[in-house]
C-alpha cells in the first residue's frame, strides 16, 4: 500500500510542476538558435527521430493510463516541437543545396582565413564578457523556471477539490502495455543520447546551444525528485521504474 505525506506530496508536486516548466521552455533556445543559425546541423538527425519515437511511446502510455490532461497535452507538445526540429534540419539543407554562397560567402575570398584568430585581446574580452553574460542569463532562467513551477504549483493546488473520485482498476493487460510503452520510451530516449554525442564528436557541439541540456538536465533531476518525494514504496519506485530510468 502507497502511504503518503501531505508534506511529501507538496514538494513532489512542486518538482513536479518545476519539471513541467523545464520541459516547455527546453526546445525553444535550440529552435532559435537553429533560426539564427540558418541550420540544424547542430543536431542528429537519429537523436531528433529517436527522441520522437520516443514521446509517441509517452503519449500513448499516458493515454492508455489516463493520465492527467497537462502531461497529455505537454506530450503532444513534445512531439511537436520535435517535428519542428527534424524540420528544421531538412529545410536549411534544402536551402543550403540550393544557394550555397548564401551560407558559405567565405568561398567567395579565397584568402580569407578560415577562422577568426582567437588569441588577440578582443577576442579574450568578448570571451570573458560571453561567459559572465551566460552565467548571469542562466541563473536569471533558472530562477524563472523555479519561480513558474511553484506558483503553478499554488495554483493547481488551490483549486484541487478534497474529494476526488478514485481511479478505478485497469485490467491487466492494459497495465503491461502501459510497462511496455514506458519502458520503450526510456530506452528510446537513453539510447537518442548515444548518436548526439557520436555527432559531437565531429562538431565539437557548434550549432548546438547548452540551454536545450541545461532546462534538459534540470528537467530530469525535478522530475526524479517528484518521483521519489511522493513515496520511496518498493511498489510504487518499480511501477515508476521506466519513468525514472528514462531520466
Amino acid at each position: 500500500m502507497l502511504s503518503s505525506h501531505p508534506t511529501h506530496d507538496s514538494v513532489s508536486s512542486i518538482f513536479g510542476w518545476i519539471s513541467i516548466a523545464c520541459w516547455v521552455v527546453v526546445y525553444t533556445p535550440q529552435i532559435y538558435e537553429n533560426y539564427s543559425l540558418q541550420s540544424g546541423e547542430g543536431l542528429s538527425v537519429f537523436f531528433v527521430l529517436i527522441w520522437l519515437a520516443g514521446d509517441l511511446c509517452n503519449v500513448s502510455g499516458a493515454i492508455l493510463a489516463h493520465l492527467l490532461p497537462t502531461i497529455i497535452i505537454l506530450g503532444l507538445y513534445y512531439t511537436l516541437c520535435d517535428m519542428i526540429l527534424l524540420g528544421q534540419i531538412y529545410y536549411y539543407r534544402f536551402k543550403r543545396a540550393k544557394s550555397p554562397l548564401l551560407f558559405y560567402p567565405e568561398r567567395q575570398e579565397e584568402h580569407a582565413p578560415l577562422l577568426p584568430d582567437d588569441r588577440s585581446p578582443q577576442n579574450s574580452e568578448r570571451s570573458g564578457g560571453d561567459a559572465k553574460s551566460m552565467l548571469l542569463r542562466y541563473t536569471g532562467a533558472l530562477l524563472f523556471v523555479l519561480a513558474t513551477g511553484t506558483v503553478a504549483w499554488w495554483m493547481s493546488d488551490s483549486t484541487k477539490h478534497p474529494d476526488e473520485p478514485s481511479q478505478n482498476k485497469m485490467s491487466p493487460s492494459r497495465a503491461w502495455t502501459i510497462q511496455v510503452l514506458g519502458w520503450s520510451s526510456a530506452i528510446l530516449f537513453l539510447g537518442a543520447r548515444i548518436p548526439q554525442i557520436a555527432k559531437n564528436f565531429k562538431t565539437r557541439c557548434e550549432g548546438l546551444t547548452p540551454a536545450l541540456f541545461f532546462f534538459a538536465m534540470v528537467g530530469n533531476i525535478t522530475y526524479v525528485l517528484s518521483i521519489c518525494m511522493k513515496s520511496m514504496d518498493k511498489s510504487y519506485l518499480i511501477t515508476n521504474a521506466s519513468w525514472l530510468a528514462g531520466e
